[in-house]
């Protein structure tokens, strides 16, 4: 079957046909490693707009009076901000992004099973970004809602700006969409013969996980978006409770989708560190069955624990009941993963790149963000707390600590793929410095505001908040500055940044057993047979990596 498949995939246009260089970045490319670089290029572009949205919104909360902007420009820039840094940042570079470059070298494929349906996915994303942000400029402003959107306020704020949002966030699902059936496609049926599924890298797991959520979930939420815009168009009455409306089951039809949402960002970070650290540990990656079981069980529980964001929502008894111990089991495949890390840097020869130091810390942040989210699942904290800058604090642990540290430890780990040029390590370790002390100083203070009473998504607070408010955004401002070392690095070294060769890490995945950076078609030759992407320290003579590339077996250490 994965033959066949293969044989009958869509062609190719002629190589001359295509454009070359720089180009080729530009252009509708069905090369998956140029569309993962697209990805992550754009949605580093995305970062740096919804990073400049989170400075609007911790200058305007550094004093308690609106004095920066105005209420209403504070609304349309919170709800900017978290729409741009979920949709167009974190999903489109941990999926799209990292997944395109990956997995057909994982699976020994030289393209996606799609590659036209590939290109299509990330060319529906600039335009989508770019709606979205136009919608500011429109009469009326950008939607004013929150990136939830919840009726009876989007049914009230400014009518086409809350359009423009819901097109464009349908058009981010529908890629996400045709990504998700394109990895599934890829994973289980253009592996090469003789790579059995418990063979894979444990990426290949998490995208496979990841998709199976995004092809069961987005759908709902896109039909959801369409009822909502009906009923600012058309003046139906499915959310309105004016016309006998339901709120509360857009709130139930929402999270059914948005709390998958979190393990579509968070399952492939989680794939992406659990290929850094064995690398980078010169061991075995720790309890790999266990691990793509406790993958799969992410993505079963994480569809039955929407309802405990609604535990002030008039949720009966036995809902609470139900879906506060659905969110307690959830932690216990996540806390096996925190388990099986910390196996496999224990009594490792730890190489304390700028890549191992960037997943060590989301190993903390996310574990922080994980204590929070327990308490969060018990009816009386969370009803304490709900609406408040706790869940603000926790959110930003889990999804900014458990993903973008991963996406920054990925950039520096397959930098020298990408390029063929290693990123100079001093700026990298300034680069973490000021991101970790930034982060933590940006968010844990929020916690003490929540749980003190500080509401979120407002622009007023009480004056005695402020001083702890003021840190928060000094916190901000570092995190904003840490930018800078990145961005220097990262284009510096694409010009001037040392000579990596092939393999400068010494790993054992399939990406590294070509040139860096990779030929168009992958491999020079027969893709290389990885049955042990995890054999550090096995037993046998070492082989040298540069003749290992195309051989049928790969079990031996460097």
């Amino acid at each position: 079957m994965t033959a066949s498949l293969t044989q009958t995939r869509e062609p190719s246009p002629a190589p001359s046909l295509q454009p070359t260089g720089w180009l080729r970045y530009l252009s509708f490319s069905l090369d998956h490693k140029v569309i993962g670089l697209q990805y992550i290029v754009c949605g580093f572009l995305f970062y740096f707009v919804g990073g400049a949205l989170a400075g609007v919104i911790r200058t305007e909360l550094a004093t308690p009076i609106s004095d920066f902007v105005s209420r209403e420009v504070y609304n349309q820039v919170l709800t900017l901000h978290g729409t741009v840094m979920i949709f167009l940042w974190i999903v489109p570079v941990v999926n799209g992004g990292f997944g395109n470059y990956l997995i057909p070298f994982y699976v020994g494929a030289r393209d996606m099973a799609f590659p036209r349906l590939n290109a299509v996915a990330f060319w529906m994303i600039p335009p989508s970004g770019l709606l979205l942000i136009s919608s500011y400029f429109v009469h009326g402003g950008a939607a004013q809602s929150g990136w939830t959107a919840y009726p009876p306020l989007s049914l009230t704020t400014p009518a086409t700006g809350q359009i423009l949002w819901i097109l464009s966030v349908l058009l981010l699902g529908g890629s996400s969409i045709f990504g998700g059936i394109n990895f599934i496609a890829t994973i289980v049926k253009f592996r090469q013969p003789g790579l059995k599924l418990m063979m894979l890298p444990m990426y290949c797991w998490a995208m496979l996980g990841t998709s199976i959520l995004v092809v069961l979930a987005t759908p709902v939420l896109a039909g959801t978006l369409i009822l909502l815009s009906l009923d600012i168009v058309a003046h139906t009455g499915f959310f309105n409770p004016g016309l006998g409306g339901n709120v509360v089951v857009y709130q139930h039809l929402f999270w059914f989708y948005s709390h998958p949402a979190v393990y579509i960002m968070v399952l492939p970070a989680f794939g992406l560190v659990s290929e850094i650290l064995p690398v980078h540990a010169r061991k075995p990656l720790f309890g790999y069955v266990t691990m793509v079981y406790s993958i799969m069980a992410i993505v079963i529980l994480g569809l039955i624990v929407w309802a405990h964001h609604m535990f002030t929502s008039g949720t009966p008894p036995w809902m609470r009941l139900f879906f506060t111990i659905a969110t307690a089991f959830i932690a216990v495949p996540t806390g096996i993963k925190f388990f099986n890390w910390i196996a496999t840097l224990w009594q490792g020869r730890l190489a304390l790149t700028t890549a191992m130091l960037f997943s060590c810390a989301f190993i903390i942040q996310f574990v922080f963000g994980g204590i929070t989210g327990v308490a969060l699942a018990q009816v009386p904290f969370d009803v304490h707390v709900h609406d408040t800058y706790f869940v603000v604090g926790h959110f930003h642990y889990i999804v900014y600590g458990g993903t973008v540290f991963v996406i920054f430890a990925s950039i520096y780990h397959w930098y020298p793929k990408f390029t063929g040029r290693l990123l100079n390590e001093p700026l990298g370790q300034l680069h973490l410095l000021l991101t970790v002390i930034g982060f933590n100083l940006c968010f844990a203070p929020q916690h003490w505001l929540g749980l003190n009473g500080m509401p979120r998504r407002v622009a007023e607070y009480d004056p005695s908040f402020t001083v702890v408010n003021q840190i928060s955004s000094v916190g901000a401002l570092m995190m904003a500055i840490s930018t800078l070392p990145f961005l220097i690095n990262v284009i510096g070294s694409a010009f001037r940044g040392p000579r990596a060769g092939d393999n400068p890490w010494r790993a054992l995945t399939p990406e590294w057993l070509t040139t860096s950076p990779p030929p168009v078609e992958n491999w020079r030759g027969a893709p290389p047979l990885v049955k042990e992407p995890y054999g550090y320290g096995h037993s046998g003579n070492p082989i040298d990596l540069q003749t290992a590339r195309g051989r049928d077996l790969w079990t031996s250490q460097p």
